[in-house]
């Protein structure tokens, strides 16, 4: 029996197959694991030292598509199912209500219910409500969802006219200086450190802001940032309620930690004291909120500030093929800034498909008419329409698609809008199913049928569902998807527990209520590329992909810039599967064709030329653990010597010269022969791997063995694009080649 929190490492056939299903697909009504180590079954090695390091800072920096809510939700099951973390201790923050509520739909399947998973927001507000009377007393003033009517009326007292577009804009910059703490007399100057362009002369937005704070305290309302900064308050005022606090929540995971503001990071140290038990999981190359407040400085800063820390890396990508990373990859490869020096490269686990698709068009509605054709074909061929999205950079954008699916027939959902347990048709669904379920014998619908799933057909076919779809689109079909999506789920739902009845849906409906953890609707997708972080398809429509839409026309700092580069990223990784880029030529139809596709494209779609970039840093998985008990500044980093010219000395900055090592126009010195049979290796090696070529090895690394011709594993080290793990898999192939050798003969002599 293996010691409590260090089990035996299953064979790598047990995780590599386990996790490949588990991290993309899970049932949809699993079986609770029967213990603690059968919450680890089907993790790999990276995702199971996540789950197993349940003490002391842990820091978890995973790409996108490793399955990183799947290695945090199996780190807090396996805890509480070890007798390690109780429940109620444990206090796991993301960033939206979707995601906590699927995290706790996570949990509550791995039997690991009880643990509190919230956004900030909402943890801060129970603290908040619960302690108002004994920390300032009387009735804690009313909260406001919306501050747009507030700033208007701050607007008018200062008699300063405002246009809707100003009013949204104002109201970011009062958000964004309440989330960095910045009081109205300071936001001057912080906004132009942070690089800020605001919207209107900045003395007249620290205008407004104080009179918004003026309005809001004669009516005795808070606003969202006001349930953090008031926490923070409390939690600093009064050490009693922090350590009430504080003996309530032991441990503490937090998703999404790049996109933490300097007051969410303020609030988590309160909540933590002096303690270290934390878990961050992130990916800097992820970090596209930054104009909200959002800064990934505090991830990449983790190990300085917690330098006895584990560090676990998670790059193997299970939501994608090799195709799609490599376009990811080569998208953060161009990238530069702090960001772009931490990225991590990702590899593919999927087997191989399809290349990408880029299409250019003549003008924008041409553009739809393409996208819409293509999805028509692919719902024709059974793809279903749930699987597909196409993403657009503003919601503006939104319009135009719409449009062309409608007229394409296809049905669509609108990414953002209300809430699938918030609509009508479902609360009144909702309540016919849970009359049926009590009074059912008394119901002349249900005297015929026997099985769940009909009855449910039964029940809902008198709110308005139909055996076929209505034609169309708009509000009629709206309805229709809705309610089709809880035939679906009753459909699976009886399919995962014959035995369960009317009853046993209506509850298990109730909890998925309570965690948002809505059913599939039937329906593409259509999603602004902000919106679309954390969702995934099989086939994913970036439009719009041309100068001025991405990066966005008012992106003119290398930072902005930079954030449009990971925007895109994030939707490029959304990708199963197929990829389809496209951009437009023209806005309308007979304008001049004077856009031309993004920078960011450059290199990476036939026939463009790569644009100069720089190849980034920290890029491989594994672990690294820090010292137990370690306390005080982080180890000094080594300091990186240039790369400098073989041949004529210059210092190189082109990742492909500084993969070979010399200029591009500088002399050779390249062995033909060789190069050519490593050609015909590498070609062997993708044919019985089943990947592309360039995922055994990239041409330029190629050129650089050629030239330089190892003698030994050292030697062959040291070229840029070989790495340990290449190394270990290639390594003897590539010495034999390069000694002249036949691979039989290699063999031999082994």
């Amino acid at each position: 029996m293996p010691a409590c929190g260090q089990p035996a490492q299953p064979s790598r056939a047990t995780w590599q197959h386990g996790c490949v299903t588990a991290a993309t697909h899970s049932t949809l009504f699993p079986q609770v694991p029967d213990s603690a180590d059968a919450v680890l079954e089907g993790l790999d090695p990276e995702q199971r030292e996540v789950a197993t390091a349940l003490h002391g800072p842990v820091c978890v920096l995973a790409g996108a598509g490793t399955g990183k809510t799947r290695a945090i939700t199996h780190r807090i099951a396996y805890g509480v199912r070890a007798g390690i973390l109780h429940p109620s201790s444990v206090l796991a923050v993301t960033f939206t209500n979707r995601a906590a509520g699927e995290m706790r739909g996570r949990l509550r399947q791995l039997g690991a219910a009880g643990v509190q998973a919230r956004t900030f927001h909402s943890a801060a507000l129970r603290q908040l409500q619960y302690f108002w009377p004994k920390a300032i007393g009387g009735a804690m003033p009313r909260l406001v969802d919306r501050k747009i009517q507030l700033v208007a009326d701050a607007a008018a007292a200062c008699r300063i006219r405002l246009d809707r577009g100003e009013l949204r804009d104002v109201t970011a910059e009062i958000e964004w200086s309440k989330v960095t703490q910045t009081v109205p007399a300071d936001y001057a100057p912080a906004a132009a450190k942070a690089g800020r362009e605001s919207p209107r002369d900045p003395a007249e937005i620290a205008q407004l802001y104080a009179a918004y704070e003026d309005v809001k305290r004669e009516r005795s309302v808070i606003d969202f940032e006001d349930v953090l900064l008031l926490t923070v308050a409390v939690l600093q005022d009064r050490h009693d309620i922090a350590e009430q606090i504080r003996a309530q929540y032991q441990h503490f995971v937090v998703d999404e930690y790049q996109d933490v503001s300097p007051l969410q990071q303020r609030l988590l140290e309160l909540w933590l004291g002096e303690r270290d038990s934390l878990c961050v999981v992130g990916d800097a190359s992820q970090t596209i909120y930054s104009f909200t407040g959002a800064t990934p400085d505090h991830l990449l800063d983790f190990r300085t500030r917690h330098p006895g820390a584990t560090v676990v890396k998670l790059v193997r990508d299970y939501r994608s093929t090799p195709q799609v990373v490599h376009l990811a990859n080569g998208l953060l490869a161009q990238a530069r800034g702090r960001a772009a020096d931490h990225r991590l490269e990702l590899v593919s686990q999927r087997a191989a498909g399809p290349e990408p698709v880029y299409a250019e068009y003549t003008d924008e509605p041409a553009e739809a008419e393409g996208a819409a054709r293509r999805i028509r074909e692919l719902v024709d061929s059974g793809v279903p329409a749930s699987e597909i999205a196409v993403l657009f950079r503003t919601n503006a954008q939104s319009e135009t698609y719409e449009q062309a699916l409608a007229d394409a027939a296809v049905p669509y959902q609108l990414r953002g809008a209300e809430r699938f347990f918030d609509r009508p048709e479902v609360r009144k669904a909702g309540i016919a199913l849970r009359g049926a379920a009590r009074f059912g014998g008394n119901d002349s619908l249900l005297d015929d049928v026997v099985d769940l799933p009909s009855q449910v057909r039964a029940v809902l076919s008198g709110e308005g569902w139909t055996t076929q779809p209505p034609a169309g689109s708009g509000a009629v079909r709206e309805r229709w998807e809705s309610l089709a999506a809880l035939v679906n789920l009753a459909q699976d739902f009886a399919a995962a527990r014959p035995a369960a009845t009317l009853a046993d849906l209506v509850a298990e409906l109730d909890e998925r209520a309570n965690a948002q953890h809505a059913p599939t609707v039937q329906g593409v997708t259509l999603a602004s590329l902000h919106s679309a972080k954390g969702l995934e398809w099989d086939v994913v429509f970036l439009v719009g992909v041309a100068e001025g839409m991405m990066p966005i026309t008012y992106a003119k700092t290398d930072e902005q810039i930079e954030e449009e580069r990971r925007l895109l990223y994030v939707g490029v990784t959304r990708a199963r599967e197929h990829l389809h880029v496209s951009w437009a030529l023209s806005r309308s139809p007979g304008g001049r064709p004077s856009r031309r596709p993004s920078r960011f494209l450059d290199g990476l779609r036939p026939g463009s030329t790569a644009t100069s970039g720089r190849t980034a840093a920290g890029g491989a998985g594994g672990i690294e653990r820090g010292i137990p008990g370690t306390r005080g500044s982080a180890p000094k980093r080594a300091q990186r010597v240039p790369a400098r010219c073989r041949v004529c000395g210059r210092t190189l900055t082109d990742p492909g010269e500084m993969k070979l090592m010399r200029c591009d126009d500088c002399p050779s010195g390249m062995d033909e022969g060789l190069y050519e049979r490593l050609r015909e290796w590498r070609a062997d090696q993708a044919r019985s791997s089943g990947q592309p070529a360039f995922c055994v090895f990239t041409d330029r690394t190629l050129m650089a063995i050629a030239e330089s011709a190892p003698d030994d594993e050292r030697e062959l080290a040291r070229i840029p694009g070989v790495g340990m793990r290449k190394l270990t898999r290639y390594g003897a192939d590539v010495l034999a080649i390069c000694a002249g050798q036949s691979l039989a003969e290699s063999t031999e002599h082994d």
